[in-house]
């Protein structure tokens, strides 16, 4: 049976929205890793992919600001179906990129998504708090969270099998613009909230605007400690998949269908999570909930290190041969567990950084947090970009991350707030 918030147009139709364009994100981005991988002849392949990442990631730190000033001044559901329907013009230039099997077009592409998305993010998540109820809060997050990662899950496949072999320039067409104008149709229902901050005056100066909603960010504790939790669960994110695909392949000897699969059962697993975390709040915020998922992922992923430490390059195989291999299936465990205890980790923290914001603040709030996330993100990925460029090892990555995320757990049990 659905949940109720999924028949309801006060949730329903932002949820499609968010899953469409997720979609077109993670199929974006998987099919061009996998062009990298497989196809490109690269030498620096698993840096390009790493990089791929930073580029998508880098406008959610230079318009996040300009995002939520947008987001709280006018109209949330309007800047939504705006965004949404340029979100279609850049669909169409990604269709192109892949058609010819450029890079430097494609890597446009997602860098048009990720500006899109950083304006977008802010709406995401600010408008939940104006069409929910504090009690429906947790239940809106995980089902939201669920929705990208059951996205991300799509996305990779589809996209994965858009790019095996040559690829079929066709299909791939159909399905990006199909989603993107799927997506814009979704946003055209979204709820009007009506104006936030009516007199509010737009910054044409982004960095000095962002500049100050870090500082009203920083001037709030809680809200601060809050923005720190998901900016370590997003650089966490970033990292391990960026890294999961050249594990598959060269440590665990997985062809395409292979990374495909284990890409699915990541996203799967996160989704998981995030229900489980849902399931445990009951309408409350429990931020234990983070503290136990940061030390299980800290756990995961030094075991995924450890596994896969020292082990020698693996010839290609498909699936059935890798799933029946030790290592295979210590690897798919650890990567689920990673993925679960990352769903109970981000749901209470981000549930508490809405339900703490201030009403006409919150999607400046958002925006504050999605900077210092992209923040995060894009440095944690350049700096594995150029660690892997300089001969850092995908074993020794995993078991940097997991050390630094049981320092972390450390910190959040030493700092954690009262959830009120």
């Amino acid at each position: 049976m659905l949940p109720p918030l999924m028949l309801s147009r006060r949730f329903a139709p932002l949820f499609w929205c968010q899953f469409f364009a997720a979609f077109n994100d993670n199929f974006l981005k998987t099919a061009l890793v996998f062009l990298i991988l497989f196809r490109s002849g690269a030498r620096d392949a698993e840096a390009l992919i790493t990089l791929a990442s930073a580029i998508f990631i880098a406008p959610y730190f230079f318009l996040s600001a300009l995002g939520g000033e947008l987001a709280d001044r006018y109209d949330k559901a309007r800047v939504a179906k705006w965004l949404k329907f340029v979100e279609i013009f850049v669909a169409g230039l990604a269709v192109v990129g892949y058609a010819q099997s450029s890079l430097p077009i494609l890597f446009t592409a997602l860098f048009g998504f990720g500006a899109l998305g950083a304006l977008f993010g802010p709406i995401k998540y600010g408008i939940l708090p104006d069409h929910l109820a504090r009690v429906e809060l947790p239940a809106g997050n995980a089902l939201v969270e669920g929705a990208t990662f059951v996205a991300i899950l799509t996305g990779t496949i589809v996209g994965g099998l858009a790019a095996r072999g040559r690829g079929d320039a066709t299909s791939f067409a159909l399905l990006v613009i199909g989603f993107a104008l799927a997506c814009w149709l979704a946003a055209l229902f979204i709820p009007p909230t009506g104006e936030g901050a009516p007199h509010l005056r737009i910054a044409r100066n982004i960095a000095t605007s962002t500049a100050a909603m870090i500082r009203h960010l920083r001037a709030d504790s809680r809200l601060w400690w809050g923005a720190m939790v998901t900016s370590w669960f997003w650089l966490i994110g970033i990292v391990a998949l960026s890294l999961l695909p050249p594990l598959i392949k060269t440590l665990i000897g997985g062809d395409e269908s292979t990374v495909s699969i284990y890409l699915a059962l990541f996203s799967i697993a996160v989704g998981a999570g995030s229900g489980l975390a849902a399931a445990i709040a009951r309408g409350r915020i429990v931020l234990k909930t983070t503290l136990v998922g940061s030390v299980l992922l800290g756990l995961f992923a030094l075991d995924l290190g450890l596994a896969t430490f020292g082990a020698p390059a693996a010839p290609v195989r498909p699936p059935a041969v890798v799933f029946s291999s030790l290592l295979g299936v210590r690897a798919a465990f650890d990567l689920a567990g990673m993925a679960v205890a990352g769903g109970l980790f981000i749901v209470p923290a981000f549930a508490a950084v809405q339900a703490w914001s201030d009403a006409d603040y919150r999607a400046r709030t958002v925006a504050a947090v999605n900077v210092l996330n992209a923040a995060f993100m894009t440095g944690a990925a350049v700096t594995v970009a150029l660690m892997q460029k300089f001969g850092a090892t995908v074993p020794t990555l995993f078991l940097s991350v997991g050390a630094a995320t049981l320092a972390v757990a450390l910190a959040i049990w030493k700092t954690l707030p009262k959830a009120t």
